[in-house]
């Protein structure tokens, strides 16, 4: 499982935090005796302390942040300064400080002023936001996940918060943190009828793979199949499924079938297995097209692998052309028979040789006789060979009708899955 890069650059932080900084900075016009007053009774700004005050918010508008910052150090260093002068000059510095990249004396100056009576309410979405964001390019990922979860319990939060803290979280090592937010913010998109991101999706799976929950990891995977069905993401999910302890030859021979369908078959191997587990279950056709279909994407490259597979296709060949030479008389004593079995052998049969209206004829007469020993296979079947005919309507249908049996209930819903998309 590849983790994807997870760290936005410092440009794109700085200028997403600096549009809600210089607003606030703006707003601070000190005169040579006062800020500019409405109310007779707001805050003062001393002549003292206002003159450099004044030079430096100047110089911010200017963008000369060099002067601003020597004006505002000189501030700085003034004693007996009132709790609203040091409020407007913490503003002012953190806008300075995070121009010219000292983000650590920036955050001091922010959280000082944030802190102080004399912020404005109305700015805290954004307060919120800077300090979440420098902390994250400081890497004290603990106080970015603290400002981010404020603003995600006051519901403030954008798409890009989310991320963050979720990343925070990952990148500390806490994947049961970042597996919980994400899951909780992709959650609440799925039931507004969004989109989830694909980003959002990845880092589910990364979170689940580094808790070393295969179940966690096989649900994560089923949704990013469900919302980006790329071949990479159903080769990783048909992977996890090759790998449970309990398959048998006849479920595996259907998870072969599966990622067939999706592209998701790439080493050589499964290619010859695959028509070797055909071949065995009286599927020789399904054996010569899967060979067929590795020599034409050349996905044997050694000779001895040419060699035995070819030697196999020729076998499945054989095989096949007896096979068809008694076929449709099969189908007669099939259509014949008071039970179902025969016609579902049939039915498989048919699908193998691609003639998909006569499979689906078989496998709708065997289902309705009934006495079939394994009805939810005979229907798996059904919906493959109604999806290859074109009915795809149909075959969803007859997908969500497989029941009985976990493993290919699980294959029924990835076909159903499959189906959708195409």
């Amino acid at each position: 499982m590849r983790e994807k890069s997870m760290k936005k650059t410092g440009t794109t932080v700085i200028a997403a935090l600096m549009l809600g900084l210089t607003a606030v900075a703006t707003t601070f016009v000190p005169g040579t005796a006062a800020v500019a007053q409405e109310k007779k009774d707001a805050p003062k700004v001393s002549a003292k302390v206002g003159k450099p005050l004044q030079a430096a918010q100047k110089a911010i508008n200017e963008k000369k942040w060099d002067e601003a910052l020597k004006n505002l150090r000189e501030v700085q260093a003034m004693t007996g300064k009132s709790p609203y002068e040091e409020y407007v000059m913490n503003e002012l510095l953190g806008v300075t400080l995070v121009r010219t990249k000292d983000y650590k004396g920036a955050v001091e100056a922010l959280e000082a002023s944030y802190r102080s009576e004399y912020f404005d309410k109305s700015q805290t979405t954004t307060r919120l936001n800077a300090l979440a964001q420098i902390y994250y390019q400081l890497k004290n990922y603990d106080k970015a996940i603290d400002y981010g979860n404020q603003l995600i319990k006051s519901g403030a939060a954008d798409d890009d918060m989310y991320t963050l803290v979720g990343q925070a979280y990952y990148i500390k090592g806490d994947y049961k943190g970042s597996l919980q937010l994400f899951d909780n913010y992709v959650n609440g998109q799925i039931r507004r009828g969004q989109k989830p991101k694909e980003q959002s999706l990845q880092m589910i799976m990364s979170s689940c793979v580094k808790l070393e929950d295969d179940d966690c990891t096989t649900r994560a995977l089923e949704r990013l199949v469900a919302y980006y069905p790329k071949p990479e993401y159903w080769q990783n999910l048909i992977h996890t499924m090759f790998q449970a302890r309990d398959n048998n030859d006849r479920n595996l021979l259907h998870v072969y079938r599966l990622a067939s369908q999706v592209d998701a078959l790439r080493r050589p191997e499964d290619y010859t297995e695959m028509a070797q587990l055909a071949i065995e279950q009286g599927s020789p056709g399904e054996a010569q097209r899967i060979l067929e279909k590795g020599f034409a994407k050349n996905v044997f490259v050694e000779q001895r692998d040419k060699d035995r597979n070819q030697r196999l296709l020729e076998a499945a060949k054989r095989a096949a052309q007896a096979d068809l030479a008694t076929l449709d008389k099969t189908a007669e004593e099939a259509a014949a028979s008071k039970t179902g079995d025969k016609d579902i052998g049939v039915g498989l049969a048919y699908l193998s040789y691609q003639q998909y209206d006569k499979a689906i004829e078989a496998f709708n007469r065997g289902l309705a006789k009934g006495g079939v020993r394994n009805e939810a296979e005979a229907r798996l079947l059904l919906g493959i060979a109604q999806l290859e005919a074109g009915k795809k309507e149909d075959a969803m249908k007859t997908f969500e009708s497989v029941k009985g049996d976990p493993k290919l209930e699980r294959l029924a819903s990835l076909w159903g899955l499959h189906a959708r998309q195409a």
